[in-house]
């Protein structure tokens, strides 16, 4: 076993017991309205994990936990919930809150959610069938009132390598798939990032990104693992972020890239910003230009350029010391991650030479839920270099290491698109697409875009007896796919190109695009 720094401990423990830790003098959870110190926050943990387990008491397939879903936005019970539902025995299922009743149905029909909590807004969206058989919807100001009077349940004594948690993500094919996490991917996940963010019991973290995101969801467990606060902010505009940041005196502050180029823009009140030690990026690569423009925001702040990927939670950052000279580096691996850079003969590949990067250590995930075909493509053995051993997870993604060990992003082997910090997958795009019978055939991609990394560009062939109307395509889209799904840009083609194996021309598409992009420049 490779060997970690001394500050780190390295036998973790089950997820509720992170609490434990805390119990510092700072407020736990800043929410609207209240305020819930470090006592009264593992007091309602327990009572709510005692909610659960009444609801489903001892119900296991085989060796699987019950699964519990949330579909909320982020107030008490989403933050409540990855704590509760560990120390109850079952298995959390985070949703995010900007997807529609589609996916949510897929979601909890390939989950096998026995309950599913959300706000009664999104619950009233729900349409027969969505719930599948054997699972109840229950409005989350019910359960917390219920919870109320519930019995506390006592800490866990669960295997940390037991499942904890299933986050969806989407590929660039088919549906979200569930990324199977344990206690320890996330009490290791939290330790690792509290250690290189170097975090206090005196930090205080403005939660803005979904806590259905990996890295939202350990804004929570970071910071409560050192006693540090929460402020969850569901923000409509970058200036609810900057009169935040001023009102709680953040110290953390974690955002997509998108959401950095709006914050740049906007107009910081003199002093809003001083509280900020530290800046940290998730779901895409900062700019050159962003991170003179955030350095020159926030002087006294420390920027964390990060790379990541759900199914390992968080592979390298880079040393803020270092973001003015090698702006566009990933960095090195985080703390208890072992990153290798593999060519394409199978050996580690050598000083700028260009490979894929695979993750390995206990930060690696146990799979994808019910899915053994695309768990043994992502999930294979470690290469014979590396310390860990055991399984790793091949990211598909190309990077290169210069011989200081700083690596740089070269690119991304599938299609799959990232906007705004979500990963979207083209597929599920294409089948709305299809299925509102408008099109008879289509194409999802994503080409670079200054504000959201990539936006969605849709081509179509109408279907028969349709016409050419992006309004109407749009309108009707809107029903069905989120927001972040939304094609940006809709073309219509009477001919789609085909590749020569005879498939949809995918590539020469984003090509002639990305042309036409550059040229009307």
């Amino acid at each position: 076993m490779t060997t970690l720094s001394s500050a780190l401990e390295n036998s973790p423990l089950p997820l509720d017991h992170l609490l434990l830790r805390g119990q510092g003098q700072a407020p736990a959870l800043v929410l609207r309205g209240q305020v819930i110190d470090y006592k009264d926050l593992t007091s309602r943990v327990s009572r709510l994990a005692g909610w659960l387990k009444a609801q489903v008491g001892d119900a296991c397939v085989g060796d699987v936990p019950p699964r519990v879903a949330t579909w909320a936005a982020k107030g008490e019970l989403a933050c409540l919930m990855p704590l509760a539902a560990a120390r109850s025995g079952m298995v959390h299922v985070p949703i995010n809150p900007l997807l529609k009743r589609a996916q949510v149905a897929h979601i909890l029909a390939d989950s096998g959610a026995l309950l599913l909590v959300g706000t009664p807004a999104r619950l009233a969206t729900l349409e027969a069938g969505d719930l599948p058989t054997g699972c109840r919807a229950v409005a989350e100001d019910i359960v917390l009132a219920e919870a109320e009077h519930c019995g506390a349940l006592p800490p866990s004594s669960l295997d940390p390598q037991s499942l904890a948690a299933i986050l969806y993500t989407s590929g660039s094919t088919g549906r979200p798939k569930g990324v199977m996490l344990s206690h320890a991917n996330l009490w290791l996940g939290a330790q690792s990032v509290a250690h290189y963010l170097g975090l206090a019991a005196d930090d205080r973290a403005l939660a803005v990104l979904p806590l259905s995101f990996d890295y939202g969801q350990n804004q929570l467990l970071s910071h409560w693992y050192v006693g540090g606060s929460v402020v969850p902010l569901d923000y409509l505009t970058p200036r609810d972020v900057v009169k935040a940041v001023a009102r709680y005196g953040v110290t953390t502050l974690a955002c997509v890239p998108p959401l950095w180029v709006q914050l740049a823009e906007a107009a910081w009140p003199d002093g809003a910003g001083d509280s900020l030690r530290r800046l940290t990026n998730s779901g895409g690569a900062l700019t050159v230009d962003l991170v003179a423009r955030l350095r020159g925001l926030f002087p006294a702040a420390r920027l964390f350029a990060m790379y990541g990927l759900t199914e390992a939670f968080r592979s390298t950052f880079l040393d803020p010391a270092l973001i003015g000279t090698h702006p566009t580096s990933m960095g090195k691996a985080i703390p208890h991650a072992e990153i290798l850079v593999m060519n394409d003969d199978g050996q580690v590949a050598g000083d700028g030479e260009e490979g894929e990067l695979v993750h390995c250590g206990p930060l690696v995930a146990q799979g994808y839920w019910q899915d053994a075909v695309r768990t043994a493509e992502r999930f294979r053995p470690a290469p014979e270099a590396s310390a860990y051993g055991g399984m790793a997870v091949w990211s598909g993604d190309r990077v290169r290491r210069d011989a200081d060990g700083l690596l740089y992003f070269v690119g991304r082997r599938d299609a799959m698109i990232k906007s705004s910090g979500n990963r979207i997958s083209p597929q599920e795009v294409e089948e709305a697409a299809i299925a509102t019978g408008l099109v008879a055939e289509a194409v999802a991609l994503g080409l670079p875009d200054p504000r959201l990394g990539q936006a969605v560009h849709l081509v179509v062939r109408a279907a028969a007896g349709q016409a050419e109307d992006s309004a109407v395509l749009a309108a009707t889209l809107k029903q069905d796919l989120p927001n972040f799904m939304q094609p940006a840009v809709i073309h219509w083609r009477e001919v789609m190109p085909l590749s020569p194996n005879g498939k949809l021309d995918r590539n020469g598409l984003a090509e002639e695009l990305a042309a036409g992009l550059e040229e009307a420049r």
